[in-house]
């Protein structure tokens, strides 16, 4: 098999095993996916439990099990609307006859049922039964339902089957299931390339996470960012075709495929570097890191020791970085980005002129589900008056759709600036 494992890394799976006797088949599944790099929760039905146990699957996958709906430990740790939303993929193999069944009719009466209504990430069943059940008109008549409703149906293999009748119904190999998740992956990559190709040959700075500002050799003035957003649109807009180069505050992220990172401390090395890569050329400066808006006046030479009730520190204003590259004669497509705890379109509307912006995408951060560390956002993107683009609401979802969704932005910017008369 030929493929690029940096596609697939970090993708979510969630293989779902229902009552059949290819249930062991999936066990070997799961090997193979973490194989290859991807992350693999396991969720059995009541049925599934009969063929094989949930310790082999944990043992395998590295994860918790997940086995009821209403299980009090799992609510605690991901409740299975988190774990709906935390997929990339769900796969049910086997899919056995009843849970088509279930599928079909909307039923949500256990845990995979359940996720499968909940769920927006695509849906693959790999049925597996005796071949009369398969030639059923019910179960094809059930078929035909979910391939209406976008679920895509794995045709199995025909051979010899356990009860000893010989036709369609044998689950497919775990080795060619794999393959063709693989394969799933590099197509829908190749999707976004074409779809975002616009930004091919275009050099991109992305400034991501905090600042940090020193009160002494061990101390510093920071915020809560985690640079998940950012990182994430350096991925995408490599994905696009630019060039990328992401200047990271501190921050613990692995670097995006195909990107040039340099880590930068302070708002001051931030700006500088940021002014540094101007010089070097730049068609697009997106600025999502949270930069300290002051700094210490005096950083301590040595630690502060503790004395008395009270430390009094002079902080003073740090340069605005994204205001200063728009400034520049030289300027970029200028990209902002307004975290707000309130009047959030407001404030943002506001830094969109008073910046010299041509695109702000801003979000409230006050808000638990899309707020800081968080894997999910939800943002409203406007754009200077010359491009002339309605403002843009970009409903709640990954940090990675939100990206893609904002690279769209971009181009869309990118191609219906109107002259000024």
């Amino acid at each position: 098999m030929s493929f690029d494992l940096s596609v697939i890394s970090n993708k979510k799976i969630i293989l779902a095993v229902t009552g059949g006797i290819a249930a062991y088949k999936s066990a070997i599944l799961v090997r193979r996916l973490k194989d290859f790099g991807f992350d693999v929760r396991v969720v059995m039905t009541q049925g599934a439990q009969a063929f094989i146990t949930p310790l082999t699957f944990q043992a395998l996958s590295g994860n918790p099990v997940h086995t009821t709906l209403l299980d009090s430990e799992a609510e605690a740790g991901m409740g299975h609307i988190e774990l709906a939303r935390w997929a990339d993929l769900v796969l049910v193999a086997p899919a056995s006859c009843d849970t088509l069944a279930k599928f079909a009719a909307g039923l949500a009466d256990d845990l995979l049922s359940t996720l499968y209504l909940a769920t927006k990430a695509p849906v693959w069943v790999a049925p597996a039964m005796n071949q009369q059940m398969w030639a059923a008109k019910a179960t094809q008549r059930n078929l035909n339902t979910l391939v209406e409703d976008g679920v895509h149906v794995i045709m199995p293999d025909a051979g010899s089957q356990a009860c000893g009748d010989v036709g369609l119904g044998r689950m497919p190999e775990p080795e060619d299931l794999a393959q063709q998740v693989i394969d799933y992956f590099h197509r829908a990559q190749r999707a976004i390339a074409e779809k975002f190709g616009m930004l091919a040959g275009k050099r991109v700075v992305v400034t991501a996470g905090p600042t940090r500002e020193a009160i002494d050799p061990v101390r510093y003035i920071s915020n809560h960012s985690t640079g998940k957003m950012g990182f994430a649109i350096a991925a995408a807009c490599y994905a696009a075709g630019a060039k990328v180069t992401l200047l990271a505050g501190p921050v613990s992220l692995d670097t995006p495929n195909g990107v040039r990172r340099i880590n930068v401390s302070s708002a001051i090395k931030m700006l500088d570097e940021s002014m540094h890569q101007l010089e070097e050329g730049c068609d697009i400066f997106i600025a999502t890191a949270a930069v300290a808006d002051y700094r210490v006046a005096e950083v301590a030479e040595h630690k502060i020791k503790k004395a008395g009730d009270e430390l009094h520190v002079s902080l003073v204003k740090n340069p605005d970085i994204v205001a200063t590259i728009a400034q520049q004669t030289k300027r970029p497509f200028m990209v902002g980005f307004a975290a707000e705890t309130r009047n959030v379109e407001e404030y943002a509307a506001g830094k969109l002129v008073a910046k010299k912006l041509d695109m702000i995408a801003c979000n409230d951060v006050s808000r638990a589900d899309i707020g800081f560390a968080s894997d999910e956002n939800a943002m409203i993107v406007f754009f200077a008056d010359q491009y002339q683009l309605e403002k843009r609401d970009l409903e709640k979802a990954s940090k990675q759709e939100i990206a893609q969704q904002l690279v769209e932005a971009i181009h869309d910017a990118l191609h219906h600036e109107i002259e000024p008369v």
